[in-house]
Parts: structure tokens; sequence; C-alpha cells
């Protein structure tokens, strides 16, 4: 059909067309063919374009094109971005002593150069990406074109060159991946900045370096000895094409999970260098029969010796960065943390061995043929919350069936088994003068559990806890030589619940100090005392201190250390009792730098604030000595040969689930946490689950490494409070006065000197002796049964116990110079002050089991 015959026919219908539309918009196509006939565009009355029409629509298109480039170009990364990027280091991470302990990179990538690159993977790259990549100056046209026509022909074929990709590469939020024009155009616009910039080495050297391998492997060199175990310059002609044949398509061409494939491109590959001249015909020949050989091992980074710490700091620098401005992977930031990488040394060792001792002791106990076997129960709730279970039931087994085929699963048994049954620690020590950490340890291994048992695990504190209670009660004015009887207690709770806190041992029924109390940890005397001193009261106290991100449930129980908390908080706590009860919050960083040294910022330490009055502190601090030097920590001395002026408490949880100690010095405060990530698993064993037998291990192995290398000094005394008054000052001018007036003995005129804090003498050292399996309660000490109810709160021990306690005399401790074996009995102290009236007993017919806060 000719065209005069084809506009014949359709100028009817155009005609009819014209007729029906609205009358304004005929009038409008009118003023339009009238003014494109104006303009010599269209033939006059018709809207057949002229030769000029033709030629002005044709060169509209792309005027069109330019000016769409031109408004994209603010939204492609600028010439500072792409040098940003060619310069990218990432932030540094030092201790207090300039030891590296981690580098914050955004990938698994060890950056080489391209003369450390071995040749082949540059020809093979070349060959099969982009055969005139130094020819072009970032756009390959003449590829362009041909991509253009084999996609419109419905072969679809990339044309992008290395550049190209580069730009995809670096910046994949800025540029995009969608196959779209407007994505074409930003990556066409990045790659003419780059080539300005790069030169054809750099930008060779930068795209094989950043290129994704699949296995978190970025770059040709984690790629070397991901899939092959050697470096990227030692990479043969097989090994380079089978890795450049995987940038077609990673998961695709995946030599782990489809070798088939991986092996039929990297044929492709060296078919392409034969192309282009990099590979000659025979050898090829030779070479395409070779089978695909890999020796895959995943590339993990290093944890670096403070990983959990590095960890929270990553949290804390990536806020900080992106409130000034700055990148933590690609700014060169050199951050300087309080960690002391000998103390952070020391406090590793530390867990590893005796987490290693804790974990042949549960490999016993949970034996699969003995506590594992004999808690099915419990091993099938195991089982019922596990991913595989629940997936399971979402496939339609029945819940019966779905726990029989994974309980005969011995593979998923096994793992189940480990994993419940794994032993975990958290360690954590802060110098109290100004809240700095100085060692961080958030699990036994972090490649086994990145879970930090520090500042994320939330465990209850046991009788860790009771040293806020008596210090509420200090402060109000209680003396630790105030007298409690030891009895049953009922404590009424708001909803009418009675609670009845309990001891191991049972109730003597005679009046004990304060200071005993805690000393032998005591449960119905902490009972008591907060009842006295009121829930709310402690509980304000404890936030003071410095537990204050956990929420702290304001009930009685709270005494024994019912609430959760994380051990952070209560080192940070127990440094407020080392600072004279100012608080300081727990700092990690000192200063951060650029890459040139010059300090961007300080950090100093956090302004103090006042939790507990000195006198109080000193007060507490005190007693809490007595724990050291004749309490459940008596071990410091006795088995870690610890001689410095120190302070601490242990705490044991319900069912030995929880292990703690903390440990105060005046220069450092630390606390390790013992136990299992499953709070239903425990060490099943009433000595080995006590925190005086696997938390103060920990801890006092630290100090004595710490001790011994004079990194603390051990000739530190804590600060002694005076109270400083205009009375007591006028008092001590006027004795000055009637000193040098009336007395004879002129040495007298030269002051006493200040009298130390109460230091009882300390008990010779001596070794301790682990029970022997299956008799854990054999090494605690052999006492009467009256006196067995001084065994402390459940699983903690005491080295010797006051002997003839009557009910009108309160006990007196007695002195380490009188401690005997254990299975003797210390000679009866000399009677303290009188006591108070008389507590009326309760019933002692209605006491409940432990409850779980010792």
């Amino acid at each position: 059909m000719r065209l005069a015959e084809i506009k014949t026919r359709l100028a009817p219908l155009l005609a009819s067309l014209q007729a029906s539309l609205p009358a304004p918009l005929q009038q409008r196509l009118s003023g339009m063919a009238a003014r494109l006939a104006r303009a010599g565009l269209t033939r006059p009355g018709s809207l057949r374009p002229t030769r000029r029409g033709v030629l002005v629509g044709l060169a509209a298109i792309p005027a069109a094109l330019l000016l769409y480039v031109l408004v994209l170009i603010p939204f492609t990364p600028g010439i500072s971005d792409i040098r940003k990027a060619k310069s990218e280091q990432p932030a540094q991470v030092l201790s207090a002593d300039g030891k590296e302990l981690a580098v914050f990179k955004w990938a698994n990538r060890d950056w080489v150069p391209l003369s450390q690159i071995s040749p082949n993977v540059v020809a093979a790259l070349i060959s099969t990406e982009d055969h005139r990549f130094y020819q072009h100056h970032g756009l390959d046209w003449r590829r362009l074109a041909s991509a253009a026509v084999h996609t419109f022909s419905g072969d679809r074929q990339g044309g992008s060159t290395i550049t190209q990709q580069l730009a995809r590469n670096l910046y994949p939020d800025e540029i995009g991946r969608a196959p779209t024009l407007t994505r074409k155009l930003k990556e066409a616009i990045t790659a003419l900045k780059i080539e300005a910039l790069y030169t054809k080495d750099e930008i060779l050297e930068t795209y094989l370096n950043t290129v994704p391998f699949l296995y978190n492997a970025f770059g040709i060199e984690m790629a070397a000895r991901t899939y092959f175990d050697r470096p990227a310059r030692s990479l043969d002609v097989l090994q380079s094409a089978t890795l450049i044949g995987m940038l077609k398509g990673n998961s695709y061409y995946n030599p782990v999970l489809n070798p088939e494939r991986a092996l039929d491109r990297r044929n492709i590959v060296l078919g392409q260098m034969v192309k282009r001249g990099k590979l000659d015909a025979a050898r090829y020949e030779q070479l395409k029969k070779r089978p695909l050989r890999i020796d895959f091992e995943r590339q993990t980074e290093p944890p670096g010796p403070a990983p959990h710490f590095a960890q929270q700091l990553r949290k804390w620098l990536i806020g900080w960065a992106d409130r000034n401005g700055y990148d933590i992977y690609a700014d060169g930031l050199v951050v300087h943390t309080t960690i002391d990488a000998r103390l952070q040394a020391m406090a590793t060792q530390a867990v590893v061995q005796q987490g290693n001792r804790l974990q042949a002791i549960a490999n016993a106990a949970w034996a699969p043929r003995a506590g594992w076997a004999a808690n099915l129960p419990l091993v099938q709730a195991f089982v019922r919350e596990t991913p595989e279970y629940r997936a399971a039931i979402a496939a339609g087994t029945a819940p019966e069936e779905a726990l029989r085929h994974l309980m005969s699963d011995h593979a998923f048994m096994r793992a189940l088994h480990q994993q419940k049954t794994r032993i975990q620690a958290g360690f954590l020590a802060i110098d109290p003068r100004n809240g700095e950490i100085r060692a961080w340890v958030g699990s036994r291994d972090y490649t086994q559990d990145a879970f930090d048992h520090v500042q994320q695990a939330r465990r209850q504190p046991g009788s860790t806890f009771k040293p806020f209670v008596y210090g509420a009660a200090f402060e109000e004015g209680k003396t630790p030589d105030d007298t409690l009887v030891d009895q049953p207690v009922e404590i009424e709770l708001a909803g009418g619940e009675i609670w009845r806190p309990t001891d191991e041992g049972r109730p003597t029924g005679r009046a004990m100090s304060l200071r005993d109390g805690l000393v032998y940890s005591r449960n119905t005397i902490t009972a008591q005392l907060m009842h006295e001193v009121g829930p709310t009261r402690v509980a304000r106290l404890a936030r003071d201190m410095g537990v204050r991100d956990s929420q702290l449930d304001v009930v009685p129980s709270l005494a024994l250390g019912t609430s959760p908390v994380t051990l952070k908080e209560m080192v940070a706590a127990y440094g407020t009792i080392a600072n004279a009860g100012d608080y300081i919050a727990p700092t990690m960083v000192t200063r951060i730098e650029d890459r040139q040294g010059n300090v961007l910022q300080v950090f100093r330490p956090a302004r103090a604030e006042h939790a507990l009055p000195a006198a109080t502190t000193q007060t507490l601090l005190d007693v809490m000595r007595d724990v050291i030097d004749r309490g459940t920590g008596a071990s410091i001395r006795s088995r870690f040969g610890i001689r410095a002026d120190v302070a601490g408490k242990t705490g044991t949880t319900q069912d030995n689930a929880d292990g703690w100690f903390i440990l105060m010095h005046p220069e450092l405060v630390a606390g390790a946490w013992v136990g299992f990530n499953d709070s239903r698993v425990t060490l099943r064993s009433d000595y080995w689950g006590q925190g005086a037998h696997s938390a103060l291990p920990m801890v006092g192995d630290f100090y004595q490494r710490a001790l011994r290398s004079r990194i603390v000094d051990g000739r530190a005394r804590f600060a002694e409070h005076e109270e400083t008054n205009l009375f007591t000052s006028l008092g001590t001018q006027l004795r000055g006065w009637f000193s040098q007036l009336f007395t004879r003995d002129k040495t007298s005129e030269t002051p006493a000197p200040r009298p130390a804090p109460r230091r009882p003498a300390l008990p010779a050292p001596e070794a301790e002796v682990a029970p022997p399996a299956g008799a854990a309660s054999s090494a605690a000490v052999d006492v009467g049964p009256d006196d067995s109810s001084l065994a402390l709160d459940r699983g903690e021990t005491v080295i010797a116990v006051p002997q003839d306690m009557s009910a009108g005399s309160a006990p007196v401790a007695p002195t380490p110079q009188a401690e005997q074996a254990p299975n003797t009995t210390p000679a009866p102290p000399a009677s303290a002050n009188p006591p108070p009236a008389p507590i009326t007993p309760l019933a002692p017919t209605v006491i409940s089991p432990a409850n779980g806060s010792n």
C-alpha cells in the first residue's frame, strides 16, 4: 500500500476524530497549528512538519537529554567525596598505653597496592570486563552502542566500563542499582568525575580492592585468601580467571555452591584472555581441561584484645561522628580510650582460666547421660524454644512429632547441649577516682558468644546488693554495732502475701550486729534492716550510687538482690563507695584525633555526683573490709595473698544460678559475674555455684597480677573522712593552746600522727583446698548445730564464726589471729555494747524455702 493511499484512508478518520473533540480543545489545537505554521515548523493548514520542523524535532531529543543530565549532576557524588573514597582510612582505637585495640573497617578488606596484585588478575579483568579500558575516559561509546543494539534485539547486554562499575560499587546509595535511565546517567556522570581524578592504575587498584566476593570478603586480597588460601600476588591464571568470573554474578558463579557454573565461567574468561591477546591459544587448550580446585576458608576479622569494649565503643563513636560530620570508616580517626592493655590482658586471662575450670565442672554436671538426661522436661523445654521447632510447627508438623524428630537428631541435640551448658562470665574494672574503664571482658570467648555480659546482660545481683541496704541504714544513723535478732522474719507485702526470707541454716534466735549481718551475709538480718529503712530509700540510694539503667522493683525482697541489673552498674556503684560516696559515670574515651594527629575533642571525667555522705561511706567501707578479712571473701587474703587495703562483697542467687564478686581498692574496683546464658541451667553444686568459688577467683587472680606488676599500688589506702566544722576546729585550737601552756613534756608538742582507718591484722596466707567430687559441702567450715546457721547466704562460706553468742550480747567477730583450722572453734569474744530492746520473735513454724535472692 502506497503512502498516498494511507493518507486518503486516514483523512476521514482524522476529520471525524477532530470533530468529536470539545470546542475549547479544537480552538487550542487550531491556535497551536497556526503558531507552528508561522514558525515554519509545519505546513499551513495542517500539522505536517516541514524539513525545518523535522530538524528541530531531531535536535530537541539530545537537547532534552543534555538538560536532564545537567539537572542530575548535583545529585551525583561530589569531587570531594570521590577524593575521600580514594584515601579512606578506618578509625583506629588505642588503649591508654598506646596499644591497638580495634580498627573499625566498613568491610572485611585488606587493601593491597596494584603492584601486590598478580598480573594475571589484571589481564583477566581487562580482557573480560573492559578491553578498551586504557583507551576511553570512563565511557566506552562503541560498547554502549553495541549493548543498546543487542538489548533492543532481545539479547540484553551490559555496557558498563570498569570505571562505571567502580562508581556503582563506591556509591550504591547515591547512584542506585535499578535498571533505569536515571541510574545509568548518574553512573556515567560519576565515572567521568572519577576519570578526572584517578589515574588508570588507581582506578584498577580501587576497583580490585572494593569489589565484593561473598562470605564478607571484599577486595581481591580477601577473595584470594578465602577461596585459595594465598595472597593476591600469588594467584595463577586459573585462580585469577575463577575470581574475575564471579564478578558477573557472585552468587550464580559461586565456586563453593555452584562449581560447575564457576568452571564454565572460568573457561569463558580464559577464552576472552586469548581473544584479547593475554593468553596463548595452545595454553588455553590445556588450561580449560583442568578441574576447578579451591581451598575455601572464611576470613574473619581478629576480635582484638577487648572486643566487647570495642563493640560498645563503635556504637558510641558512630553517634559522635554523625553529630560532628565524620565517617568512622573513612576519615582516619584515632580514638584514645581508657583501657589499660596490661590490665585488659590480665582480666582476659583470669576469665579464661577460671572459665575453663568451671566448664569442666559444668561438663560433668550436665553430661548427656547425667544431668542432661536427668532433666528431661527441661531439655524438652529447650527444644520447644528453638527456631527449628517453631519452623516445624509452622510447616504443619504436629508438636509431638516435631519434638520427637528433633530429640532424635543427634547433631541438633549435641549443638543444643553445647549452647545451653556453656559457662559464661563478665568482668569489668574501673578506676573509682575518675570513672575510667580499665578492663572489660564481656564473655569467655567473643568468637563463640558475642553477647556482652557486662553491659547487655541483666541478672539478679544477689547479696552484692546488700551494701545499699546497709548504706541507707548507716545514713539514717545506725551503726555497725547495732544489733538485730537472727530470727524468722515475716513481712507482709502490698497484695497481702507474706515474704519469708531464710538462710541456708536455721536462725539462732540470738542478737547479731549489723557488721556481722553483712560480713556473714545473713538474709534475716538484712530483711529486718530493709523493713526498718524502707525499700524506697534503698532503691533511691542504689540509683544515686550508679544503678541507673535497670528498673528496680521497690519491694522488700530488693534487699536480697531480686531485681536484675548489669555488671557495669554494680561495679560503678561500688566505685562510688571507693570514691568516698561520690558517683562518677564510667567513661571510655579520653580524646579523639584526626589522621594528622590534631586533637578534635578531649573528654574529661564526668562530674562527680554526691550520693552518700563521706562518713557514712567510710563506715560502710570499713564493714565491707571485714567481708574480705574474715567473711565470705576471705580467700582474697588466704588464697591469693593480697595484703592491700581492699573491701568487697560476694553474691549468689537462687539455685546458684548467678555468682558475683566485686572488690574495691582505692585505685581500682573490679567485679565479675559467672553463670549460664539461660538461668535455668546451673552448676548443680552448692560449692562451685557460690560467688565465692566461681566469680571471686577471677577477681582475685586479676588483682594478684596487677599488684605484682605494680600497675596498682599495694600501699594505697582509702582516704579517711574527718568531720570539719567550726566547733571541732575551735576545740582543736583550744586543746593545742592548753597543751602548750601546761604540758611539761615538750615532746608532746609534736602532734601525734593521724590514726589509720581500722585495719585488723591480716591472716597468714594459706592454701585453699578444693572440695572432693560429690562433696561440695565439705569445703565449708565444720560447725555445730547452732553455729551452722551462720553459713551466710546460700552457698557462701565463712572462715570462722563467733562462739557462744547469747541473746543478751552482741557478737564480736574474732580477730584473724584467733582463727583456727576449719574444724576448730575460736575463743569467745568479749561482749560488745548493750543490746537494744529485744525483738519479739515470730513463730518459727512458718518458714518457706529461700526466695533465691542470695
